[in-house]
């Protein structure tokens, strides 16, 4: 079998910044309180006519423009996203559509925050099959949709935004693999803790229950991610969790061990982007030079289900 690599990244965000003091003349809050809970500063919104599927359609143009691809080259597009409005068409379908491409197979994954490991790791799985030769990739949500911006526990989190990588195959993959094995599992019984429900569709948590769980039961299975790699803690270039609240990143990011790793921390400037999260902040990442061509970098997901999914990647 092939392996897979991811060849290039790219990220989106609409235009319009709302910082904390924004959210102070709304709800009942101030910078001081949200920045000590949470570590956000600001957040990206979109507008009612900026939907899921232009957000997704903008990062994953840019990763092809990366990759120096086409849309044409592309046989499989994935996209995790939980605030898709419509059940049909899919958001992969209509991102094709945007894009132009020919007849690639079209797919959505909702796995909430954890959404994009799923998808990266089930791209692999079919270019490992035979099954495509190269995937887009795309992690997207307009949580600004389903969050209650009156209830200042919850609409201090949330920011709207894309992610997407180009996953090729890679007949070279060996031992330093493109992506590795992932790691992946949910703890049902506890799958109220985060919901989007009702109609309209409302986000909420239970906070406190989330952050026990991410901030103890997450590190040793983070390394076990590291441990299926072939890669120890102490070699990772980067660590690139779900951006959910900085409070949860710090602690779980020190007691994986990746002491020599830039750690992502792009909550503070974007807020919880549920499955866009993880591949915007990475994408950032590269885009900066923070982390080199080659380098390997843990991406692991976890949230909504109370699921996750991790795996080691080599940056593109």
């Amino acid at each position: 079998m092939t392996g897979s690599r991811v060849v290039a990244l790219g990220h989106y965000q609409p235009a319009k910044v709302l910082t904390n003091d924004d959210l102070a003349a709304m709800v009942d809050t101030s910078d001081e309180w949200i920045t000590s809970r949470v570590g956000i500063k600001t957040r990206h919104v979109g507008g009612p006519d900026e939907p899921v599927d232009e957000l997704a359609s903008h990062a994953a143009a840019k990763a092809l423009a990366s990759a120096g691809l086409q849309p044409a080259d592309i046989d499989l597009v994935l996209v995790a996203t939980s605030t898709a409005v419509d059940r049909s068409p899919s958001m992969s379908a209509r991102v094709a559509a945007r894009l132009g491409m020919r007849s690639p197979a079209v797919m959505d994954i909702n796995v909430v925050c954890s959404g994009f490991t799923h998808a990266l790791a089930t791209a692999d799985h079919a270019i490992r099959a035979g099954a495509a030769g190269r995937a887009l990739v795309i992690g997207a949500d307009k949580m600004g949709d389903v969050v209650d911006w009156t209830d200042r526990t919850s609409c201090v989190l949330m920011g709207d935004g894309a992610g997407a990588a180009v996953v090729s195959a890679d007949p070279d993959d060996g031992e330093r693999p493109g992506i590795g094995p992932v790691l992946w599992g949910s703890v049902p019984e506890m799958g109220n803790a985060v919901r989007i429900e009702g109609t309209p569709p409302r986000f909420a948590q239970e906070g406190q229950s989330v952050y026990r769980w991410a901030t103890t039961q997450l590190p040793p299975i983070a390394r076990k991610v590291c441990e299926r790699a072939g890669v120890t803690p102490e070699e990772l270039a980067a660590v690139v969790l779900h951006q959910a609240n900085l409070r949860i990143i710090e602690p779980v990011a020190r007691r994986i061990g990746a002491v020599n790793a830039v750690i992502a921390r792009d909550v503070v400037d974007s807020g919880n982007t549920s499955a866009a999260s993880i591949p915007m902040a990475l994408s950032k990442l590269v885009e900066r030079g923070e982390v080199e061509s080659g380098a390997p970098a843990l991406l692991f997901g976890f949230g909504g289900n109370l699921s996750y999914a991790g795996q080691v990647i080599r940056c593109p």
